[in-house]
């Protein structure tokens, strides 16, 4: 039987280590190692073993090692719930009538050079990486845009040099369109595109809606455009449907090259049977662009009464 009183001593130690800890009041926390509260309740008088206490964190107190979950938004938004039952209508609807909804979003960039990446490869030799990722030492950065079909599991990913702007945007839709999507979609009336509410794609930005409106006259296909409520990026499908995967693909990889970058992800694959194409950008985006004075002042973009701000469709005329 284990003594009350080590019990009782070692949740006196939790006890101090949880002021200012990581959880909520009134729940135990440490993250100090089992070696390390043996020596401390050995200045108790406790002489314990660091499986033994292990045991009893898990026995007698209850307490299992967990680590931090990124699930608190940095705000809310008071249309967050009224929006995302507008998106569910509107992929249904779409859905049934099996007409093309993509999930569109940049990932995070890909530092070129051989820099150090987590993960390991089968290999007879010996990996090695600079021992500091100055970016100085490298040769630029990569923007992978994605471009996920959400009824097919397909997905097309455009790499890019420069800024992430929405011209990419709107060029990765135009390029996935005629690598994937036309032949799937040919005779639908509307395509439905899912986006964040910021970065190159967000509601707030007049360049993407512009190169949206000339990418509906090109396509000859009218885009209606569904944003997430802000603070909701991680709600976006391509993030745990393919960015996730991505990464995967990823790891341990010595980024040297787009070329490289571009034949990684081009493997990615899943049980679920998810077919990734990647293609390199033909030219360098560049940042501070803006949208014409005259799309501004008189946007051809038809409205939605509700959500406006955040529903949209553009013409195809």
């Amino acid at each position: 039987m284990t003594q009350p009183e080590l019990v009782d001593a070692l949740r006196d130690r939790i006890e101090v280590h949880t002021a200012g800890s990581a959880v909520e009041p009134g729940c135990l926390w440490t993250n100090r190692s089992t070696r390390e509260l043996s020596v401390e309740l050995l200045e108790d008088g406790f002489l314990v073993s660091p499986n033994t206490i292990d045991r009893l964190l898990r026995e007698e107190l209850e307490l299992g090692r967990r680590q931090a979950v990124r699930s608190v938004p940095l705000g809310k938004n008071i249309h967050r719930n009224d929006q995302f039952e507008r998106i569910a209508e509107l992929k249904t609807h779409f859905f049934r009538q099996g007409w093309p909804v993509v999930s569109i979003d940049t990932k995070k960039k890909v530092d070129l050079g051989d820099f150090f990446r987590r993960g390991r490869g089968y290999t007879n030799g010996h990996v090695r990486a600079l021992d500091h990722d100055f970016p100085s030492a490298g040769l630029g950065k990569v923007i992978p845009y994605g471009v996920y079909d959400l009824a097919a599991n397909e997905a097309f990913v455009l790499l890019a040099m420069g800024a992430d702007t929405g011209e990419l945007a709107c060029d990765a839709i135009r390029r996935w369109w005629y690598r994937l999507g036309r032949r799937r979609y040919e005779h639908a009336p509307y395509l439905l595109a899912l986006a964040d509410s910021g970065g190159s794609n967000g509601y707030r930005v007049p360049l993407f809606r512009e190169r949206l409106c000339e990418l509906a006259r090109l396509l000859q296909i009218p885009i209606r455009v569904a944003h997430l409520p802000p603070y909701c990026s991680k709600h976006n499908p391509i993030d745990h449907r393919l960015f996730c995967h991505l990464t995967r693909s990823l790891r341990g990889v010595l980024c040297r090259s787009i070329e490289v970058v571009r034949d990684a992800l081009a493997r990615t694959t899943t049980s679920t049977g998810l077919y990734v194409i990647v293609e390199t950008a033909r030219r360098i985006y560049r940042a501070g662009i803006k949208a014409a004075k005259e799309f501004r002042a008189n946007e051809p973009i038809e409205r939605d009464l509700y959500l406006p701000q955040f529903n949209y469709v553009t013409p195809d005329q």
